[in-house]
């Protein structure tokens, strides 16, 4: 599946969407501020019915994006992986692509969980916050998913391919479309008219995603003036440290990851950011990776990376590679152990990240679920659970920031291994 594109629209189409986005994402800060201002500190009733009600509706119309987003991605992954595995061929070629994605996946979130250790150990910002702590036993809010080995394997193979697809596990429509992809290869010509009929659903619903990027800028004004309305940009004053340090350490990683992608493609690097900029933004905008991943797709294969690795990488990647989440995860462990006043040593620091490394694999596709690894480690560790309501109010602001970074790890995957298997155009 390779997607054809005039040169004029490759070029002015994304960055005018990416300016509408960036606009959307400015207007929304300052009406968020302006009603929170308004609506959101008045006492008087009439105020907070219509301001619960204006909430209401950026609820709604954020909620309107990320459902049509999910509407796209379980047919999506599906069409281009069994294409791309069909077209590879054979079953050692996939292994080979497998084995290099996990490895990436490994040492990427290994270093996210290093660099915020070292960060958050470093400055400490969870020492200088005074703030009154909950009591002990304070419920969190969260659902009750513990990160298990049941959960694990419940998350990788799928009972049901229907189910996979209407809840949009990503990793159970992988391991399903990855035993779809290889028979498809083994029966040869029999398959040709299946694999042309997915190969013709994958360009339908990139189709598809490009109608539904005219509504993003809608999305992501909705959804950050809500985040500020409710909360103001006083909260970012509150926990302007935490909040400063952990982006420090998202821009530090993407840089490291950057470096390193560097080393395999050169100056190419340069026109890699200028395509995935708008599904960077857009992750940010929503605080969802996922909102992002078909325009990822396509703007990864616009840029020259192979359909079949890409078909593999990306999917992968979204429940292995999530880098930015990594970093919050030993961010907030550590944070909310200062906060109380815990000192862990070295050696459990260490062992926290071991668990974290493979835990934080077992919730894929579980809302929230890198709150829900923080609580789980938390207990581990003997540290309250309550803690985590320290950081609820500016999860949201934080969930911007790794969204966008897991995006980014996920693009700099898929192009270093095309370049790693001479298959980058």
């Amino acid at each position: 599946m390779t997607i054809h594109t005039e040169p004029s629209t490759h070029t002015s189409a994304p960055n005018r969407q990416t300016l509408y986005v960036a606009i959307a994402l400015a207007a929304g800060i300052l009406l968020g501020e302006l009603l929170n201002l308004t609506l959101g500190s008045s006492v008087a009733e009439e105020a907070q019915s219509l301001f619960k009600q204006i909430i209401q509706v950026f609820a709604v119309l954020t909620d309107i994006f990320l459902r049509l987003i999910k509407m796209i991605i379980a047919p999506l992954v599906f069409s281009t992986l069994v294409v791309g595995m069909a077209k590879m061929g054979d079953i050692q070629t996939v292994g080979r692509i497998g084995i290099k994605a996990i490895a990436w996946f490994f040492s990427a979130s290994i270093v996210s969980l290093l660099l915020g250790l070292l960060l958050v150990n470093l400055f400490e910002p969870g020492r200088s916050l005074h703030i009154a702590l909950p009591a002990i036993g304070t419920e969190t809010g969260l659902s009750q998913v513990k990160p298990t080995l049941d959960s694990f394997v419940a998350h990788i193979f799928p009972k049901s391919f229907t189910e996979a697809m209407a809840t949009n596990e990503i990793l159970q429509i992988v391991v399903f479309s990855m035993f779809f992809g290889i028979a498809c290869a083994s029966v040869g010509d029999l398959a040709k008219p299946t694999v042309k009929l997915l190969d013709s659903l994958a360009h339908i619903m990139l189709k598809i995603t490009s109608y539904v990027m005219y509504y993003a800028p809608v999305a992501v004004f909705s959804a950050i003036a809500s985040v500020v309305a409710q909360q103001g940009i006083g909260v970012l004053l509150s926990y302007s440290k935490f909040i400063g340090e952990f982006y420090l350490g998202l821009f530090l990683l993407c840089f490291l990851l950057g470096s390193v992608s560097f080393l395999f493609l050169g100056r190419r690097i340069i026109s890699l950011l200028n395509h995935i900029r708008e599904p960077m933004l857009l992750a940010f905008g929503t605080a969802s990776s996922e909102s992002a991943y078909p325009k990822l797709l396509q703007q990864l294969e616009r840029f020259g990376c192979d359909e079949k690795v890409c078909g593999l990488v990306l999917p992968l990647g979204y429940s292995f590679n999530l880098d930015g989440s990594m970093m919050y995860m030993t961010f907030a462990v550590l944070f909310i152990a200062q906060a109380y006043g815990i000192d862990l040593p070295i050696a459990d620091q260490l062992i926290m990240l071991f668990v974290l490394l493979f835990t934080s694999k077992g919730v894929a596709g579980v809302p929230r679920s890198s709150l829900i690894v923080i609580a789980a480690t938390l207990s581990m560790f003997k540290i309250p659970e309550s803690g985590l309501l320290l950081l609820l109010g500016i999860d949201q602001i934080l969930d911007m920031g790794r969204s966008a970074t897991n995006v980014f790890g996920n693009s700099m995957a898929s192009a270093i291994i095309s370049k790693w298997e001479k298959a980058l155009r």
